[in-house]
């Protein structure tokens, strides 16, 4: 996977991608901005929702524990997943138990992120997404490209060849008479799963919040696939990132009113789903969490970069970013894409790799992401904290010409003499390189800015030129 300057670039040559983001984020966008505008105490929410969630961070090994006990006591029981390759296991392991050889899945970021689907096929076990995007995603061979809607990426006809072409090789085909009309997709899908849904014995899902005093899991969604999942198997089995806790059920009058909103513009959402531990004769007989940390105790020590796990996955920093909007989600090499992404992805995996060490630079910084996040994030400051950490991580080793340029323009801009001296070249330039008001094509390594934007020209005067000509006083 290249890194995302190579990857934007690759992506931005794709009109139908640019056309289909567009088309769908606009919407999302507007559905938010509808209802979100009908609560007079939304700003009160936010702030309530970014206090529970640190209040939860900040005691986190409190509540872990108290969630572990209220799940034990109810029947279930809780294993602890230190990175990917052990969750994976934990999963293989409990599916091997049941003597099955295929599960159903519910939409689960977690499960993405560890990439379980991947796990469970080496072990010789079928997973099946029952999610629309999700199967979509998974029928087509493709990797989701956005938190919430994962296929945002196809419009209706690809979705339409998708269905024909592989329908019919994992389960029910789809019609041959199929159109993309979204009754007629919706219709191949439901009666594809349906024979999933009544032969699975076993379940795997994640889940939006955890509550610690009950030991409670909290689903919502839109399609009803994930009641099935929850409801109709003997086996379930939850995948859960420590960071989804809160501690008590009252706080989940907040989330559930900022969730919805947030992601999907609705009121509230169709289905949501709570489960604690199990009851017999009724839902799964069998119950487990797998609590995952990969790499979310290495965020939680950082006292700055720790608030990106406030994230409650609604991805509406994605739809307002204009870097998003252009690129989509698979530039990002990560299941987290996005603003969101661009933080937490390098907090989890690290910053030693080129894809995760360019992230923080994949923002305009125009902090669209963090007027609508719905915890108050503050998506541009931790995306300048991580390029500090970037930054310093390499300190001593300049390896690439912006790392020489970044080092002459500190030289420059830290004496008065230097920074005029480059300001009256930099006018004087502009009857070069501006003419016309920007600055065209520059040879490389310069070409790399010019290349993919239009630069506005050096001004004719320096601000400090014109201060002195206009105040006659001395520069400051």
């Amino acid at each position: 996977m290249p890194a995302f300057p190579q990857a934007a670039k690759q992506q931005l040559a794709n009109a139908q991608l640019r056309h289909n983001l567009a088309d769908a984020t606009s919407t999302i966008r507007r559905k938010r901005a509808d209802v979100v505008g009908e609560l007079d105490d939304w700003a009160q929410l936010r702030e309530a929702g970014a206090a529970i969630k640190t209040h939860t961070l900040s005691n986190l090994d409190t509540y872990l524990e108290q969630f572990e006990a209220a799940v034990t006591a109810a029947g279930g029981t809780v294993h602890w997943a230190r990175d990917a390759e052990e969750a994976n296991r934990i999963v293989v392991d409990l599916v091997r138990a049941t003597g099955e050889r295929e599960v159903v899945k519910v939409k689960s970021m977690a499960t993405q992120e560890i990439e379980l689907n991947d796990a469970l096929r080496a072990a010789g076990i079928d997973a099946w997404e029952t999610d629309l995007a999700e199967l979509i995603v998974q029928l087509g061979h493709d990797a989701p490209s956005h938190i919430l809607v994962p296929a945002i990426h196809r419009n209706r006809a690809e979705i339409r060849d998708i269905f024909r072409r592989e329908m019919g090789e994992v389960g029910t085909p789809a019609p041959d008479d199929l159109t993309d009309d979204p009754a007629r997709l919706a219709e191949a899908a439901r009666r594809h799963l349906r024979e999933k849904f009544l032969r699975a014995k076993v379940a795997v899902s994640g889940a939006n919040f955890a509550v610690a005093e009950t030991g409670t899991l909290v689903v919502v969604e839109s399609e009803g696939n994930g009641r099935m999942c929850l409801t109709l198997p003997e086996t379930l089995i939850s995948v859960v990132g420590i960071e989804k806790l809160v501690p008590r059920w009252e706080d989940l009058e907040v989330f559930l009113q900022l969730l919805p909103r947030s992601s999907t513009g609705e009121r509230m959402n169709p289905y949501t789903s709570t489960w604690t531990g199990v009851t017999p004769g009724d839902g799964p007989q069998s119950f487990h969490v797998v609590l995952l940390d990969n790499g979310r105790t290495n965020a939680l020590a950082d006292e700055v970069g720790r608030q990106a796990l406030r994230c409650i996955r609604c991805s509406a920093c994605l739809n307002v970013c204009p870097v998003y909007e252009r690129t989509g989600g698979h530039a990002y090499g990560s299941v987290y894409p996005g603003p969101i992404g661009a933080v937490l992805t390098p907090q989890l995996r690290g910053t030693t790799s080129e894809v995760d060490k360019a992230l923080p630079y994949a923002s305009s910084l125009c902090g669209a992401c963090y007027d609508v996040c719905p915890v108050a994030i503050n998506i541009p400051d931790l995306l300048v904290h991580l390029r500090t950490r970037v930054v310093e991580q390499d300190r001593g080793w300049r390896s690439t010409p912006v790392d020489v340029l970044m080092s002459l323009a500190s030289w420059v801009f830290g004496d008065a003499k230097r920074l005029a001296a480059a300001q009256r070249v930099a006018s004087w330039s502009r009857k070069v390189i501006g003419r016309k008001g920007t600055i065209g094509r520059l040879p490389p390594p310069l070409s790399r800015w010019t290349d993919a934007r239009d630069a506005p020209a050096p001004a004719e005067e320096s601000f400090r030129t014109w201060w002195e000509r206009n105040r006659g006083g001395g520069a400051r």
